[in-house]
């Protein structure tokens, strides 16, 4: 019985008993034989009597049916049920029973089904008025009642393992997710303090050069020095335009294109739905030539998005709608309510501030809720234009000279 349907866990890690790791069929057959070989005992080791064909028929077909418990558990086990009555086909009755419980959440269901299996093992066949009850029925019920009471409880056990083992994978995911977040974020504090003393110290002393040398260009009459003069000058102002470049990229803190890992693009969003976790739906396109920094916003947007629903809203499905106009871009995250209680996991509440801040350095939005129907939904919008403009040229403006 403790390897009966043979079935991995439909999410998480997989069941590493010897039944999940044989093929389908092989566990099948092995189950078949089983069924058929306690029927031919049973009529085998009957009474005198001679062998009822109906009886024999209905065995048959609830033996037939025990395939169907993979897919349709309920409809093997009423296959079973009246083989139960008329024959106390047990194996069959046990392996269908198991199915059911390994995959049904509903307990008075399952209470049912037992009760129904115990009843069937109790009841005579064929029905004679009178002998229903006698001095072995009332120990029979409670020995029926212990047996399939048994199989569902294990059944139900083994679902309760497989939700445990599904959950710690998802648990694991999202620590090393939350160490991501940390190491993201001490990088963003270690760029935002050089940021600030580049824009402080470098850019200040340059803007003097530069302001230095337009005076002395102006003041002098030697046409050697002056030249001199205006090459300093010259090139205050493009190391200025080049600064001003750099402390945008290191206050933007991972939308930039300095990143020494490969960042992620639009064509990385399908495999981040697939690989998920969740059942998620991937609809809208966005133009394949929008600025990396952009692409990454989003992408960061949908992955933190899909990490909260599978953490907070354990058997939800989500939707990732991606869309634009002539103005504007974004992506809405929608999952719907949890159909499972979700544990308690650590987080350290970062995750929508981060996204809010990356929306705001790229002229963006970033607004998060819970639905009407009990889900949540994460709605990213953009600008269209480049957040972070390149210099073309080298030429003094009095922007540069102002520092």
């Amino acid at each position: 019985m403790h390897g009966g349907p043979g079935d991995t866990p439909p999410t998480g890690r997989k069941w590493t008993s010897l039944p999940s790791r044989l093929p389908r069929a092989v566990v099948d057959g092995v189950l078949l034989g089983v069924c058929a070989l306690d029927v031919w005992f049973m009529f085998q080791f009957a009474d005198e009597e001679p062998t009822d064909t109906a009886v024999l028929v209905v065995a048959i077909i609830a033996v037939l049916g025990v395939p169907l418990r993979r897919r349709w558990p309920f409809v093997a086990f009423l296959i079973a049920v009246p083989a139960t009555l008329m024959a106390g086909a047990q194996a069959t009755t046990a392996i269908t029973l198991y199915a059911v419980a390994v995959r049904s959440r509903n307990r008075p269901v399952l209470a049912c089904c037992t009760a129904v299996v115990a009843v069937c093992l109790v009841l005579p066949w064929p029905w004679v008025a009178g002998e229903v009850f006698d001095s072995t029925t009332l120990p029979g019920l409670g020995y029926a009642v212990s047996w399939a009471g048994a199989i569902a409880f294990l059944g139900q056990l083994v679902q309760t393992r497989r939700d445990l083992s599904a959950r710690l994978v998802e648990i694991g995911e999202a620590r090393e997710h939350e160490r991501e977040l940390v190491a993201q974020t001490v990088l963003a504090r270690e760029r935002a303090q050089l940021a600030r003393e580049m824009h402080d110290v470098v850019s200040h002393q340059v803007s003097l050069i530069a302001v230095q040398a337009g005076a002395l260009q102006m003041s002098v009459p030697d046409p050697v020095v002056s030249e001199a003069a205006t090459t300093i000058r010259l090139l205050s102002v493009s190391t200025l335009d080049e600064l001003r470049h750099m402390v945008a990229v290191l206050r933007a803190s991972g939308t930039s294109l300095t990143e020494l890992a490969p960042q992620p693009t639009l064509a990385d969003l399908r495999p981040l739905v697939a690989n998920s976790g969740i059942v998620t739906r991937l609809d809208g396109s966005l133009p394949a030539d929008l600025a990396p920094s952009l692409q990454r916003a989003v992408y960061r947007t949908v992955q933190e998005a899909l990490t909260n629903a599978r953490k907070h809203a354990p058997g939800a499905t989500a939707t990732v709608e991606i869309w634009h106009d002539d103005t504007h871009l974004g992506a809405t995250i929608t999952n719907t309510a949890p159909t499972r209680h979700a544990l308690a996991l650590p987080s350290d509440r970062h995750g929508l501030v981060g996204l809010r801040e990356r929306a705001e350095l790229l002229g963006g939005t970033v607004t998060a809720g819970p639905t009407a129907a009990g889900g949540f939904e994460v709605r990213l919008q953009l600008g269209r234009g480049k957040p972070i403009p390149r210099p073309t040229a080298a030429e003094p403006t009095s922007g540069a000279e102002r520092g």
